[in-house]
């Protein structure tokens, strides 16, 4: 068998190269890096195979793939990128045609799907701590297909979609914020042709933190209806957004049944395990009649009541105390 050297020289040259072996998201700028030294660079194409660490460069004319690839075959020492030898060779390919699918041009909108779990085992709120870290999200929405559970991220721009997905991009959710029970859960993207999600409701499965306003899908009243009357006769509800969070007022006929449920199901995700089928018809309450309670500036919660106030925390984090967990 001909040595790989000699299958250098044996192939027809062509003025784009084919390099293998590439570290981990070897990025555009480390390829022009190791390859301008030999001549014009006038296109890449990178992450190409099932590993993603192969790639294509085109040079201005094939004396300089020749140059390149000449250079690398008779010297000592090999190709490296990040300490990692790569092997150059000619492309049967005359020029770099970047003929993208949708899911490869650039958006706002980003198509995540979640590996390994069911929908149940990842909430919106982990979606969002998780995405936000790297730019503000406009809106979540998600669904399950045939691929598995999936999401539709928004972000402000194509550059903000750009970073959380090459930061992101084949990572895992810390398992802090997966049920014990769940392994892992790999995160696998490519951008949507969607530019502006159309949420019409607040719900456990799509959000928009944009609209305040926007009013609150009938099957999370329902929801917490069927989930809090387990302790006693729910009189009202009302669910509002705060702070870029949903939160509710659940007020009982008394202080011994909201202290009873409050420490029953405090920290508790009541989406987990598909607890929240639909239930009966309940409508939002006029919120002045809540215990005097006023939803816009709901105040810390002091002593006990009859109206329990439950709200999600929204915990800081920045870019860096985010990706070293990962």
């Amino acid at each position: 068998m001909a040595s790989s050297s000699q299958f250098r020289y044996t192939q027809t040259p062509s003025k784009v190269v084919h390099l293998r072996n590439l570290p981990w998201e070897c990025v555009e700028e480390e390829l022009i890096d190791l390859c301008k030294r030999f001549g014009k660079i006038v296109n890449t194409k990178t992450n190409v195979g099932a590993n993603r660490n192969q790639a294509f460069v085109e040079f201005g004319d094939v004396n300089q793939a020749i140059s390149m690839v000449s250079y690398y075959a008779s010297s000592s020492e090999p190709a490296q990128i990040r300490g990692k030898t790569v092997y150059i060779q000619y492309s049967n390919r005359h020029e770099i045609v970047n003929n993208q699918s949708p899911g490869e041009v650039p958006g706002n909108v980003l198509l995540v799907t979640f590996e390994g779990v069911q929908s149940h085992h990842v909430c919106i709120d982990v979606i969002h701590l998780v995405f936000s870290a790297y730019g503000f999200v406009h809106k979540i929405a998600t669904f399950e297909k045939a691929a598995g559970f999936q999401a539709l991220v928004q972000f402000t721009d194509v550059d903000t979609a750009l970073a959380a997905r090459t930061a992101l991009d084949g990572r895992s959710i810390p398992t802090y914020l997966l049920p014990e029970h769940v392994g892992s859960c790999n995160l696998r993207m490519s951008y949507s042709a969607h530019t502006d999600l159309n949420i019409k409701f607040q719900s456990h499965r799509s959000r928009d933190y944009t609209n305040p306003y926007l009013p609150v899908n009938q099957t999370a009243m329902d929801g917490s209806m069927q989930v809090f009357s387990a302790y006693g006769t729910v009189q009202k509800i009302a669910i509002f957004e705060k702070n870029g969070s949903t939160q509710a007022l659940i007020q009982y006929s008394d202080i011994p049944t909201a202290t009873i449920a409050k420490e029953a199901l405090e920290g508790h995700c009541i989406y987990d395990g598909r607890l929240l089928d639909k239930s009966g018809d309940y409508t939002l309450p006029d919120l002045s009649q809540l215990v005097g309670q006023k939803v816009p500036g709901v105040a810390a919660a002091s002593g006990p009541t009859d109206c329990w106030h439950n709200g999600q925390v929204q915990t800081q984090y920045t870019r860096s105390s985010y990706m070293y967990p990962l």
